[in-house]
């Protein structure tokens, strides 16, 4: 059973951790039965080919959070499975399912893909609650500080490489493209002041922030910028194929002076558009320099940086069949190391790993003790 506290649904949604978890699980009910167990206005089962999605209706939200759903029909639904896998820890529906799963004797896991609300975790360490620790890219292990924990393993993200795939029937035009939230933290303001003239930018994703939209809006003024806010994903893959390149130019540092810590725990959309053929440029920030080889799939230039940007997408630009080699190798890269049945492959290694003598059930006192 893999939970989530929202359900990846919406058409037009790009990235995110619910993303991610809803793909993990449709790819590993092809192999071992699976549930994906979520929450919702309203109580709902249904069937994604073999994957079972269980939605909980009407739960409460602690302290008013949305991202931080709980139900007692949790239990209820913990009880079926006999592997949990959380996709988020610092939330209070995570920690009671660590709890309820160690106390019945069954495997529980987690992965953390960023956000979180009020939960117990934020006063004491629940780490050692769970069996093993997840993570999506050996920067996502380093940032939460389980470098040396031996129950911590790197599992990677994936792409479905059938749907992400070059089509050699599409022409390729002079397109750079962004696709991610409209936040302020993916640096998409440095992209419009990088863009060579003569060149377009396509911008697709959800609107998160107003006033960066507004800000952006006013920066691409007189430049060929197109902002695409509803495209699903077959738009999405179109887009894909024709850019010239995809550029994710994330920043610790934004142009309002904010921080963001942990900017990109993985870079979906690299992945999606290195699947498609398409050369990518990224920034030297958090875990894209794992997913990005300088100057064999794209470039890693220097964040905050419109000019370093500038310059390697004229040279895409200027040098279209080396351009096309990096698409290549690209596409080798994603075979290689980040498909979703060798994503699904890892974890079910993982879950095997813990034997069931590692499953002796702790007193409540020793959990809140252990730290």
């Amino acid at each position: 059973m893999h939970l989530v506290p929202e359900l990846f649904s919406e058409p037009g949604t790009v990235g995110g951790g619910e993303r991610y978890a809803f793909e993990l699980a449709r790819h590993m009910a092809q192999i071992v039965p699976t549930e994906l167990l979520t929450f919702g206005e309203k109580d709902a089962t249904e069937r994604v080919n073999e994957l079972t999605v269980r939605v909980i209706g009407r739960p409460l939200f602690v302290r008013a959070q949305r991202n931080n759903p709980v139900s007692i029909a949790l239990f209820s639904e913990l009880r079926k499975a006999d592997v949990i896998h959380c996709h988020q820890q610092h939330i209070v529906s995570s920690t009671l399912a660590a709890l309820f799963s160690r106390l019945c004797g069954k495997r529980v896991f987690v992965s953390d893909l960023g956000g979180g609300g009020w939960d117990l975790s934020a006063y004491i360490s629940t780490d050692s609650w769970y069996h093993g620790h997840l993570h999506i890219s050996e920067y996502s292990r380093r940032v939460y500080g389980h470098e040396a924990n031996a129950r911590a393993h790197v599992i990677l993200g994936g792409v479905d490489v059938d749907k992400f795939s070059p089509d050699n029937s599409v022409t390729r035009d002079s397109m750079v493209l962004f696709v991610g939230r409209i936040l302020a933290h993916k640096g998409i303001n440095y992209l419009i002041e990088a863009l060579p003239r003569g060149l377009t930018l396509e911008i697709i994703g959800q609107v998160v922030d107003q006033r960066f939209l507004a800000d952006l809006q006013r920066l691409a003024h007189r430049k060929h910028v197109v902002f695409r806010h509803d495209c699903d994903d077959a738009a999405i893959v179109d887009a894909y194929r024709r850019a010239l390149c995809v550029v994710l130019p994330s920043v610790y540092h934004d142009m309002y002076g904010g921080e963001t810590r942990v900017p990109e725990l993985l870079g979906q959309t690299l992945l999606e558009g290195m699947a498609c053929g398409t050369p990518v440029i990224c920034t030297d920030v958090a875990s894209m320099p794992e997913i990005v080889e300088h100057g064999v799939n794209g470039f890693v230039v220097r964040p905050n940086d419109p000019g370093a940007l500038g310059q390697k997408i004229e040279w895409l630009f200027n040098h279209p069949i080396e351009a096309a080699g990096m698409g290549r190798a690209g596409r080798r890269r994603v075979l290689e190391k980040f498909t979703w049945p060798q994503v699904v492959q890892r974890c079910l290694e993982i879950y095997r790993g813990n034997s069931r003598s590692e499953l002796k059930t702790p007193t409540v006192g020793r959990l809140w003790n252990e730290h």
